[in-house]
């Protein structure tokens, strides 16, 4: 997979657009982030749309790409920012404009030029909280 075709799939996300899921991941799908696992296209909309969008917005950063045939591996920074006041989402509590930081590392095995397995790795995980304050989270899931 080449840079401008991962970047179609980032831009789709970043647009909430689910069918990107259909067009870039395998049926069977297999994805680790944090100490979530899930699978396919059901499971990433479960997350995606069931867990997180309700409540996030959230932006795919690109900061570097490494692709070929076989594998992508990006470093990523992804920013959530609370949509408004929730008392249960996946990062616990959260009030409107508060914002979770992740840095790290994606790796994306391919078939077929689709994502068949994806392992997120984290190296930073911060909450900046609307009064500016911020705190490291380790792993929030």
């Amino acid at each position: 997979m080449n840079r401008e075709t991962f970047e179609d799939y980032i831009a789709r996300f970043n647009a909430r657009d689910v069918t990107a899921f259909e067009d870039y991941l395998c049926d069977d799908m297999q994805m680790l982030n944090g100490a979530l696992r899930f699978e396919g296209v059901a499971g990433m909309k479960d997350h995606y749309v069931g867990k997180i969008w309700p409540h996030f917005e959230e932006k795919l950063n690109l900061i570097r790409f490494l692709g070929g045939e076989d594998h992508v591996a990006v470093e990523l920074r992804t920013d959530f920012t609370a949509l408004h006041d929730a008392p249960d989402t996946l990062f616990g509590p959260v009030e409107t404009g508060e914002m979770f930081i992740y840095r790290g590392l994606i790796m994306y095995d391919l078939r077929g030029g689709k994502f068949a397995t994806i392992t997120v790795a984290y190296n930073s995980f911060t909450n900046v909280r609307p009064d500016g304050t911020t705190r490291e989270m380790g792993l929030p899931h």
